[in-house]
């Protein structure tokens, strides 16, 4: 579950109804590249072609973080491919220029690298990497090739930052603040072998879903000399400092994002914006209402300061809107008011004059220009494609000095490439899975609407097709549900899903209320009532698919993970039309989930009207432990054991409280698996495959009768 959108406000419209012809024409472009594209695929239909198989998760490769020089003629970005022998998601360096050309490796040997910027004169890049055994910052110097160390860090450094003058590199990293025992017991002898001592915490945060326990100590700024040597810290105190890092023009200060509320559990999303002075090492702080500012980003004059944020008001979704303000934090403006969708990142223009941002609609990432002015352009849509396992959206962009931005580009039938966005023309960088898809067959994906049976709010969903697809036949369906809650899906890849179309079923999944890209107030719909109505927009989009002739209604069924565990358990609590289900890394029970869950003080105060003591009935009435007494859905659950986010133990309820039930349920458990179960391959490739075998179960049993 997380905590980071289907009509516009008139206002918004009526600024780019303008743009709406040019935009057609861009869209028009894409298509007639997507027909050069399918040309291509047909003169090598002659090869032979094969269905997905579960290890070709490992040959899936996508482009990332995206970093384009300039002059807008080459991009350097991180290559991500599937490692088999480490079972990991490794991240190479690749550049290549923007026409398509002179696609080359930065770098040599196996190590995973990230974070890759360039120098203000782009001689060179620093990146991350950990080629010494632990992530260090490296640099590349464009004119001879070479690669170099710069640091010798004891922990892991995020948010590289050039200052402008290229001599320094800023980063944020944990800085251990350890504490002696409270309890001072006698030594062990020598030689004794005594168990681990006990570990006293008094913390509000503890532990974190993919990280675990948490040492004691905060996450600081430091500054590196570019050419390597010493870091010096910048920042302490009881505060994190985990934003990205930007330089004043000249030099003389950084601005960051922290949350410094001196109650963490009152104010737990609460951060304003500071600028650090480099030289005094005084904190100003630029910001201050109650609700989060974050990411700020400076001018190229260095005058104003551009920020997301918004007022919080304490609902379950609140969108992130583009802010500017002064150097000095006044004059604070709106630029997103009559946008109703979340901003998810943005970007000056060279001269100041204009702010490029990224927002979801609908299912789909959108890149568009706000002038100074107050007139804003929809330049493309199609940006995302960074989640490969299942279909979020998500998207990355870069943009170059002369107005060129190269973005991750979503499509359906494969992982996110590069493109380039120049003028109004959008063009393609790379082809990285083009052999791979050229010798597979990839389960066709179709867009549709329906409406809901409560109230008729219009809800968008995708089927996927598995490949041979016959009108004529009839087909098993799955229904795949979406965590979150408030996320979305969109017409993004998805390995999972395919991997279960490869195997003969329909797969559905849409995005019922609660879903972000269609606005807040539709993902508000389930605020304080979740789960709810959002179980009958589920079912009404497998009515729709039934409806058209092709299902088996003997052989549906139904799974999801996080926010989708939770539907999934609730919805076999409130029908019996599935005949199995796989509920994955689920909510189980309201009450424990919030005083287990990592999150705890943001899930209690946002998701609840109270707490879960003051609250029981509510808590307890939307828990699907609660109606455990009317399932009779034979349930597969996989959880990893490592999961902080929906701890382990919500899923340990359900299947004892099933197995007391007498009904057949099996668990999986993943160990070592935090919450983002495909962080590594291997379980990518599990989860689809324990789905396959779960319904195919189901399937025989009924076919049998």
């Amino acid at each position: 579950m997380q905590s980071m959108k289907s009509q516009h406000k008139l206002a918004f419209l009526f600024v780019l109804l303008p743009t709406y012809q040019r935009f057609i024409m861009k869209l028009a472009a894409t298509l007639i590249l997507a027909g050069a594209m399918g040309a291509w695929a047909t003169q090598v239909a002659a090869q032979d072609v094969k269905p997905l198989a579960y290890d070709d998760v490992f040959a899936l490769e996508l482009a990332a973080d995206p970093q384009v020089h300039q002059n807008g003629n080459s991009v350097v970005f991180v290559r991500r491919s599937m490692d088999r022998q480490t079972d990991r998601v490794v991240g190479r360096l690749w550049q290549v220029n923007t026409d398509g050309t002179q696609l080359r490796p930065l770098t040599q040997g196996g190590a995973n690298e990230s974070s890759p910027r360039w120098s203000p004169n782009y001689s060179r890049i620093a990146f991350i990497s950990n080629a010494s055994g632990s992530p260090q910052i490296h640099m590349r110097w464009q004119d001879t090739g070479h690669s170099a160390q710069i640091s010798n860090l004891n922990h892991a450094p995020s948010n590289l930052s050039w200052s402008p003058d290229g001599e320094w590199l800023a980063f944020t990293m944990f800085e251990p603040k350890p504490r002696s025992a409270p309890v001072q017991l006698p030594g062990k002898p020598a030689g004794a072998e005594w168990a681990e001592a006990p570990v006293y915490i008094d913390s509000v945060q503890y532990r974190q879903d993919g990280a675990g326990f948490l040492p004691q100590g905060h996450s600081h700024v430091f500054v590196l000399p570019a050419e390597g040597g010493t870091p010096r810290q910048l920042t302490s105190g009881e505060f994190n400092v985990r934003s990205e890092l930007s330089w004043a023009p000249d030099g003389s200060a950084l601005y960051f994002s922290a949350n410094m509320a001196k109650d963490p559990i009152a104010s737990p999303v609460n951060s304003g914006i500071y600028r650090l002075d480099i030289d005094s090492q005084q904190l100003t702080k630029l910001t201050d209402r109650d609700g989060p500012d974050a990411q700020p980003k400076v001018s190229p004059s260095g005058r104003q300061i551009a920020f997301l944020g918004y007022d919080d008001r304490r609902l379950a979704h609140q969108a992130n809107r583009l802010y500017v303000m002064d150097a000095d934090g006044s004059n604070v403006r709106n630029l997103t008011e009559d946008l109703d969708r979340a901003v998810d990142d943005f970007a000056w223009t060279a001269d100041g004059r204009g702010i490029y941002f990224s927002y979801d609609n609908e299912g789909q990432g959108y890149l568009a220009l706000h002038s100074m002015r107050g007139v804003t352009e929809t330049l493309t849509g199609g940006l995302g494609g960074l989640s490969y396992s299942r279909p979020y959206t998500g998207g990355q962009f870069s943009v170059a000095s002369n107005g060129d931005v190269v973005f991750t580009q979503m499509a359906a039938n494969r992982p996110a490439e590069l493109a380039l966005l120049r003028g109004s023309q959008v063009r393609p960088i790379t082809q990285l899975n083009r052999d791979f898809l050229a010798s597979h067959t990839i389960g066709e994906v179709e867009e549709f609407w329906y409406d809901s049976s409560v109230d008729d709010e219009r809800i968008q969903g995708w089927i996927i097709y598995p490949p041979g697809f016959d009108e004529n036949k009839t087909y098993p369906l799955i229904l795949e549900i979406h965590g979150g809650p408030h996320t979305a899906y969109g017409p993004v890849f998805a390995m999972e899903l395919q991997l279960m179309a490869a195997q003969g079923y329909v797969v559905l999944y849409t995005n019922p209320r609660g879903s972000t890209s269609y606005g807040e107030d539709f993902a508000n719909l389930i605020h304080h009532n979740y789960p709810s109505h959002d179980f009958n927009d589920l079912m009404d989009g497998v009515d729709a698919v039934v409806e058209r002739g092709f299902i088996n209604e003997d052989e549906l069924f139904v799974m999801g993970g996080s926010g989708g565990g939770v539907l999934t358990s609730w919805s076999i609590a409130h029908t019996n039309r599935f005949a199995a289900a796989m509920v994955v890394n689920p909510v189980i029970n309201w009450y424990s989930f919030v005083l287990t869950a990592d999150m705890y003080p943001y899930f209690s105060q946002y998701w609840f009207p109270g707490m879960p003591w003051d609250n029981l009935e509510h808590y307890m009435q939307h828990s699907p432990i609660h109606h455990v007494g009317k399932v009779e859905t034979p349930v597969l659950l996989f959880t990893g054991d490592a999961d902080y986010r929906t701890p382990m133990s919500e899923t340990e309820q359900y299947y004892q409280a099933l197995k007391l039930r007498g009904i057949e349920t099996a668990m999986v458990r993943v160990p070592g698996a935090s919450h983002a179960l495909h962080a590594r391959p291997s379980n990518l490739m599990a989860k689809p495959a324990y789905a396959v075998y779960w319904f195919e179960r189901f399937r025989q049993q009924q076919d049998s009768e």
